[in-house]
């Protein structure tokens, strides 16, 4: 087989413009087949009034509110309609009547018509829609209900009732503030922020971006926050050498102590970080921007068929976001690490700590890569999360891109890496429109890039639970892995969090201080020594000292809240470490340097014993 190389494309001067995905505001659309207008009804009771214009056509039409979108959970925005009617084009009151829990049946609309809905909105960050007295913003799929029979018709979007002072961010919208979208998946996968939000914008690798940030000024430091965004889009479209888009919106929300992500869109990313999470761990925000942001490209663009096309009345099963998401945060660590945000110690500490959690899951040898992300559904419940039921794709996903990117080194002396596994696949699918077949496609654009058969690595690794092979894959690059064991502070229970939801606790160890003090499985925790739980509590519990006494309120199923207090006991766990081997050889090092980039290594004048001066 031969392999394909980065040289087919030669150096590149200028960068790849490719949009295959209609984007970004509409104003050439003149007339919208469907039209919705959305009113901010009265914040106060976070209530929109919805009205869908419909065109002349069938007599009877069937319209649809998602049941997910967002992230891979089923959440019935269906819960949040509080009514519905509709009119015909004469404005008397037409037919209707509800099919199932979100969908609904229209009649006599021949000549067009209407349907108008309330809808409630008061789910926070990036994964919900809100609307309160300080701002506004929707995922537009958990609020508009779409025409089965025209979900790809032009649509346009218009707000009303909109509070003095406040604008409209999207990357749909015009100047007016109106959104045009070639069709509703389009229209949906553009968020919008209303409100009295601070813009600023910035120009890099022939792109322009937009920073809009709903948080007080005094939160965050908006040229430091440019500064980072600057550096982070550099890597990754020079990276990719590819930029599909002119403009790119990134929202940001900086709530006092809410729970932390974002979400990837096709030419914007929505992140909210709290204020305290930003003060205590500022690099968080650098991390997920160039998680986020690679986003535009695998997902959105370089995606697996089985995502294509979104069926928002159901679950869509795919075996491949270990690769989506997992190798999604692998490159975000290259992209940090090539733009100065992240030094090699950093970087391996990260890879370190990445082990450490993987192996520790008792469930890394039950569970495969491919299962974990067929069963993405499940992560809204509580006890899928526990250690011995599940590992995360996003954990093993991300191993998996570092090993597999060594892997293509080793067999192709560093000409088949991981970068040109994604230039590969953006040239032969997200460039054309299509769709990679799940694992499979992935193996084989593996092996297209690297000359060497990937079979027996995805069957052991990635199908299967074999252990990773840590050490053969880092020995290109003169590193490995030590184990040893380490003391921590042990909470006695175990708790897994949904979004801005408390952590509900699924595990608490029969006879241990949690269980003596009368904490159970399913109490939600409300709070530590007083402060809300942040979304790393458990890292920040175990590094408190053994012998330290917790204070802790929690919420039972039954909504009474009780105050409980124990005393954090010794829990004996192993620790992963990756370390660069005895005496590394001259060629390791240079397999290090084209991996991870930085200063070549210095030749040794003579012998084995010169060789530690040639560490980078």
């Amino acid at each position: 087989m031969t392999p394909w190389r980065l040289g087919r494309f030669g150096l590149f001067a200028v960068l790849i413009i490719c949009a295959p995905i209609v984007s970004q505001a509409m104003p050439q659309i003149a007339q919208s087949a469907i039209h919705y207008t959305v009113t901010l009804a009265n914040p106060r009771q976070h209530l929109l009034h919805v009205e869908l214009s419909l065109p002349p056509g069938a007599a009877q039409r069937e319209l649809q509110l998602p049941v997910w979108n967002a992230t891979y959970q089923v959440r019935d925005f269906a819960e949040f309609v509080l009514w519905s009617r509709a009119r015909n084009s004469s404005g008397a009151v037409a037919p209707s009547r509800k099919l199932n829990k979100s969908r609904w049946q229209v009649q006599g609309v021949e000549q067009g018509g209407a349907v108008e809905y309330d809808v409630v909105a008061d789910t926070p960050g990036p994964f919900g829609s809100q609307l309160n007295m300080e701002h506004a913003f929707f995922n537009l799929a958990q609020i508009l209900m779409y025409p089965v029979d025209a979900r790809d018709s032009p649509m346009t979007v218009e707000f009303g009732g909109i509070p003095a002072g406040w604008r409209v961010a999207s990357a749909d919208a015009d100047d007016l503030g109106i959104l045009h979208a070639a069709n509703y998946d389009v229209l949906v996968d553009s968020p919008v922020e209303l409100g009295k939000f601070q813009q600023t914008t910035f120009l890099e690798n022939g792109g322009r971006y937009r920073v809009v940030v709903h948080a007080p000024p005094e939160v965050y430091d908006p040229q430091k926050l440019t500064d980072t965004l600057r550096k982070i889009v550099h890597a990754e479209t020079t990276w990719m050498q590819d930029r599909p888009f002119q403009e790119y919106l990134f929202l940001f929300h900086f709530p006092p102590d809410r729970g932390d992500g974002g979400m990837e869109h096709a030419y914007s990313t929505a992140i909210e970080l709290s204020a305290r999470s930003l003060k205590s761990d500022p690099d968080q925000l650098a991390a997920m921007a160039a998680h986020e942001f690679f986003h535009l490209w695998n997902v959105k663009r370089i995606r697996p068929q089985s995502l294509a096309p979104v069926d928002y009345t159901r679950e869509n099963y795919t075996r491949a976001l270990w690769f989506s998401e997992g190798v999604t945060s692998t490159v975000e660590q290259y992209a940090l690490l090539k733009s100065g945000l992240m030094d090699q110690p950093a970087f391996l500490r990260n890879l370190s700590e990445e082990i450490t959690a993987l192996q520790n899951r008792p469930a890394h040898s039950t569970q495969s890569a491919e299962e974990s992300s067929l069963d993405a559904w499940l992560e809204k419940y509580p006890a899928y999360r526990q250690p011995a039921r599940s590992v995360s794709y996003y954990n093993k996903g991300f191993l998996l891109g570092i090993l597999l990117d060594l892997q293509m080194r080793k067999a192709s002396a560093d000409e088949g890496t991981l970068q040109e596994l994604f230039l590969f696949l953006n040239q032969t699918y997200a460039h054309k429109g299509q769709f990679f077949d799940d694992s499979e496609g992935i193996r084989k654009a593996a092996e297209s890039v690297s000359g060497a058969d990937f079979s027996a690595f995805f069957r052991k690794y990635v199908s299967g639970t074999d252990e990773l092979p840590y050490d053969d894959s880092l020995s290109w690059v003169g590193l490995r892995v030590l184990s040893h064991e380490k003391v921590l502070s042990d909470a006695g229970f175990r708790a897994a969090r949904n979004f801005d939801t408390a952590p509900a606790v699924v595990f608490v160890t029969p006879e241990g201080e949690a269980a003596r003090a009368g904490l159970v499985a399913g109490d939600a925790i409300i709070s530590f020594e007083g402060l809300s739980v942040s979304r790393d509590f458990e890292t920040h519990l175990a590094g408190r000292p053994v012998g330290d006494l917790l204070h802790v309120r929690v919420r039972a199923s039954t909504g009474a809240e009780r105050d409980l207090s124990w005393k954090l006991v010794a829990r004996k766990t192993t620790e992963y470490e990756v370390v660069e081997v005895e005496r590394p050889t001259l060629q390791q090092l240079l397999h290090r340097k084209a991996w991870l980039g930085g200063d070549a290594p210095t030749a040794p004048s003579a012998g084995k014993d010169k060789l530690q001066e040639a560490r980078p």
